[in-house]
Order: structure tokens, then C-alpha cells, then sequence
């Protein structure tokens, strides 16, 4: 087998300095992470529109990708929904590989040498993360955030699942919200003629004609050069899934700009999302009275930014505020962390609640980004899924065609959230729910399948449902992207759709 170490061996020495406690179960999880990381790897080689891949020939021994180079590369059948790590190597030609990174780096494809470098990271963080982490409770959480920092192998589905270019072992064993710390989180204040303000900026945050913006200490530190004084204004929160959104004490969570690359985007906060946080609150709020209470969205409670991605903030309301005597709220990432029966009627009902939330909103206007980071599900006394809560509007889209069709008013938004594309509106809304939130909790093709099986004969037949009926699922070309930097936007992938295709 071929391997790249570099990323491995550096946080293997910083483990020694910082955790060297840690050090033998670091070393004992690489494989695994190594495997978690190729198999996602091997999904996007298998099923993205790579230029450089001409043909894919999947046989009774699994799938040979035939290369424009004339290199074959083969491995497993792929299951674009699986979630367990099956893919151990896979052949380049007459040579194995186990490390995604070595393997991408001996393709030499393309702005493939910058990605090789963030797939060592990911294994070698991944491989971190479980190094660092304790039997789980049998006791379910009682707070918001340690749902949350269940959650610790990262995105399902992205190679970068875990790559955290920029960040020490220390800072990730700092900050990383499955090593379950608390961030000092400090406080830059800016005059508030001096600042972008929608929404009603807590006073808690103010000081006189002074905004306190909330700031990550690693943004302080390396990008800001103004090192968090835990003295002076600093709270102690708890980071949650995205790293960069903490939750407060007493409830409210504050999403922070975090200029680093985490899986692929870097994590500012642009002033258009800000200007128009308050304007989307307001509009979901009326779209979420209009699901029969089977949807909330949690309300922006200010936005603010000093006319900088790197020093701006969002404070927002806990999910928490929805679940009723006895209820939890649980993001649907963690799902899998639960002690949920694993049953295909759970399951069914769970997505039966999420296709009726989603394709009613889409109907009328509104494609939400579910993915299981932004979609929670609240579960009854007795596990059962009654309702969902949605947080971040940010990269939603909105139709005003639709809208207006059901009478509904249309909001004053302008760029990148607004369109009447049709195709554009489905992929959003099909490749975060179907291909991303349910694929995730169903963990299997097959698994998948039956699911939708199971209730898509049940829902109010639309445009929409036929085209989810039929066609193949969008999902977002993740690898594509991070292979294509100067192509802006989204880009997609076509997969192989369960309801029509059988998935291996």
C-alpha cells in the first residue's frame, strides 16, 4: 500500500506535545479514518461529472473507472448513499492504494496537489476526533449542544469531512465541538454608525453607541491579530456542529465569522447575508405558519457586521425553544448517535415528515438547504419524529413565480436566494433533504429505498414529486468543486435514484 504521512506525522507530533495521552489511540484510528475518508473519496470518483474520467464500468467484482489518460482505477460497487466506511483501497492500474491522499496525488489531475494536501488532513483530524472521544452516556443529552458534539465524524458524504487546513491540534482539540470544550468567546466593539445592524441587536451586546460583535478566539488570533482577553467581555460557549456557531449560556446561539476553509467553504459572513437576515426571518416565520405546525424556524434575533466578512455576527434562537414537555430537539446529523430503534418504520415516518414539510414549502416558493446540519426533528416522549425545526436561512431559494401563484407576498430579496429556475429550486431542496439529510439517516441505498417507498404514494401529487419520483437525485459535485477554483457557484452530480434504480 501507498500512503502519504505528511499530515498524519505532524499531528502525531503535535498529539505528543499537546495530548500525549492520546497519541496510542491516534495512531489506532488512522485506518479507519483512512477508510471513512476513501470511501467518500471513491463515491465522488464513482458518481461526479470529473473531466478526466471517460467511462465507468461497473462489473461482477465491482466498478473500473476507465481514465482519459488511459490509467484504469478500480474498487467496490459504490453506493452513493452509504455512510459506512467500506472502501478499504482501491487499484490504480496493478497498485493499491489506502490513503485518499496518496491516490489523489498520483492521479495528478488538475488543482489536484492543493486537495491531496486537505484530504491529509481530513484523515489525520478525523483520526483525531475519534481518538478523543468517551463511551457515550446512555442517558440522552440535556442540552442542545451535546446533541451536537455527538456528531463526530463530520459531512457524510464530503471528502473533506474532517479538513481543518490552518488549524494546530491544539486549536482543533481546543475548538473542535467533538472534543467537547468551551470557547472563550470574546468580543470586538465597533461604533454602531460604523456597522451594518438588521434585526434588534441584543442589548446584552451593546456598550453605550457600541456594538459588541462576538468574535471566535481563532479568528482573533490569526486573522483579526487581536488575541481574545478572557477578562474583557470573553463568554464561555459551546461550540456546535458548523465550529464556528456556539451555543450561549441561557439559550441563544451566535454564528461567528471564521475565515478557514472547513470542507469547502470558507466560513465568513458576507454582508449580503447579513442585510437580509432580518427581512428572511421574518418571511420564514410566515412560511412555517403556513405547514400545519409541522415546521419552525428559528428566529435571527440580530445580524450585525463592521463591512467585513471577517468581523461580522448572527444571534439567533436556540431550536430548544420548539420541543414541548418531554420532546427533544435533535439535529438530524446526529440522528445516528441515537439510541433510536433501527427500524425501517422510524424511519419511514421520519421521512414522511420531512417529504410533507419540503415539498409543500417548495410548491409554493421555497426550497430549504435540509441537510441534517440545518434540519432537526423534534422526537416525542416515545422517539417518535412530530415535527421539524430549520436554522440558517442563509442559503435557502426563494421563488417569487411560486409565491405569487399561491398568493403568498413577496419578500424584498435580491441576488443568489432569489429564482424562478425550476430545476434550480428541486436541486436545492433534493440534493440537501433526499441525497444529503435522509441518505445520511438511512446510512444505505437500500435502506433509502425502502423509506421512500414507503410514503411517497402518500403525498399530494405535484410537478415536484413526479420529478423526484423519476429522475436522478442532484447532489452537490463536492470534489468537482474543490477541483475547480475558478469556477464560482455550485456544481452538481446526477445520482442514481433508488425509487428507479437499483443502488448497489
Amino acid at each position: 500500500m501507498h500512503r502519504s504521512p505528511s499530515a498524519e506525522a505532524e499531528v502525531a507530533a503535535e498529539l505528543a506535545e499537546v495530548r500525549p495521552d492520546l497519541a496510542s489511540r491516534y495512531q489506532a484510528e488512522l485506518p479507519g479514518a483512512r477508510a471513512a475518508v476513501l470511501t467518500r473519496l471513491w463515491r465522488a470518483l464513482a458518481h461526479e461529472p470529473l473531466p478526466w474520467i471517460d467511462r465507468r464500468e461497473p462489473g461482477r467484482e465491482g466498478l473500473t473507472l476507465y481514465l482519459a489518460d488511459g490509467r484504469r482505477l478500480h474498487g467496490p460497487h459504490a453506493d452513493p448513499y452509504a455512510t459506512a466506511a467500506y472502501v478499504t483501497a482501491v487499484r490504480l492500474d496493478e497498485t493499491a492504494y489506502d490513503d485518499p491522499a496518496r491516490l489523489l496525488t498520483v492521479l495528478s489531475v488538475p488543482h489536484g496537489t492543493p486537495f491531496a494536501a486537505e484530504l491529509g488532513h481530513s484523515v489525520a483530524s478525523l483520526a483525531l476526533s475519534r481518538a478523543g472521544q468517551e463511551a457515550q452516556p446512555k442517558e440522552w443529552p440535556r442540552h442542545d449542544w451535546e446533541w451536537e458534539q455527538r456528531v463526530v465524524d463530520g459531512h457524510p458524504f464530503h471528502p473533506n469531512c474532517r479538513s481543518r487546513p490552518g488549524f494546530s491540534v491544539a486549536e482543533q482539540l481546543a475548538y473542535g465541538p467533538e472534543h467537547r470544550p468551551v470557547v472563550r468567546l470574546g468580543t470586538v466593539a465597533v461604533r454602531a454608525g460604523e456597522c451594518l445592524v438588521t434585526g434588534a441587536w441584543p442589548e446584552g451586546m451593546r456598550d453605550g453607541e457600541r456594538l459588541l460583535i462576538p468574535v471566535h478566539p481563532w479568528q482573533a488570533e490569526h486573522v483579526l491579530k487581536r488575541p481574545c482577553d478572557p477578562c474583557d467581555g470573553a463568554v464561555a460557549a459551546h461550540p456546535l456542529m458548523s465550529l464556528r456557531t456556539l451555543a450561549l449560556p441561557g439559550g441563544p446561539h451566535v454564528k461567528t465569522a471564521l475565515s478557514a476553509r472547513l470542507t469547502s467553504s470558507v466560513r465568513d459572513i458576507s454582508e449580503y447575508s447579513i442585510a437580509l437576515s432580518a427581512t428572511l426571518s421574518d418571511f420564514a416565520e410566515s412560511l412555517a405558519a403556513r405547514t400545519d405546525g409541522l415546521l419552525h424556524v428559528t428566529r435571527t434575533l440580530g445580524a450585525a457586521t463592521a463591512h467585513s466578512p471577517d468581523l461580522a455576527a448572527v444571534v439567533r434562537e436556540s431550536p430548544q425553544a420548539y420541543a414541548g414537555p418531554g420532546e427533544r430537539v435533535i439535529p438530524v446529523a446526529a440522528l445516528a448517535t441515537t439510541v433510536l430503534p433501527d427500524s425501517p418504520a422510524w424511519l419511514a415516518d421520519f421521512t414522511r415528515l420531512a417529504l410533507t414539510v419540503g415539498l409543500r414549502l417548495l410548491e409554493q416558493g421555497v426550497a430549504l438547504e435540509a441537510h441534517g446540519q440545518n434540519l432537526l426533528v423534534v422526537l416525542s416522549a416515545d422517539g417518535s419524529p412530530v415535527r421539524l425545526v430549520y436554522r440558517d436561512l442563509a442559503d435557502i431559494r426563494v421563488g417569487p413565480a411560486r409565491l405569487a401563484r399561491h398568493g403568498i407576498p413577496v419578500p424584498e430579496l435580491t441576488g443568489r436566494i432569489v429564482t424562478d429556475d425550476v430545476p434550480a429550486l428541486r436541486r436545492k431542496l433534493f440534493g440537501s433533504l433526499v441525497a444529503g439529510a435522509l441518505a445520511g439517516t438511512a446510512g444505505s441505498g437500500a435502506a433509502l429505498r425502502g423509506a421512500l417507498e414507503a410514503v411517497v404514494r402518500e403525498l399530494p401529487d405535484t410537478a415536484d414529486l413526479a420529478a423526484l419520483r423519476a429522475r436522478p437525485l442532484p447532489t452537490k459535485a463536492l470534489t468537482l468543486m474543490r477541483l475547480s477554483p475558478g469556477t464560482p457557484g455550485d456544481q452538481w452530480a446526477e445520482l442514481p435514484n433508488p425509487l428507479v434504480t437499483e443502488v448497489f
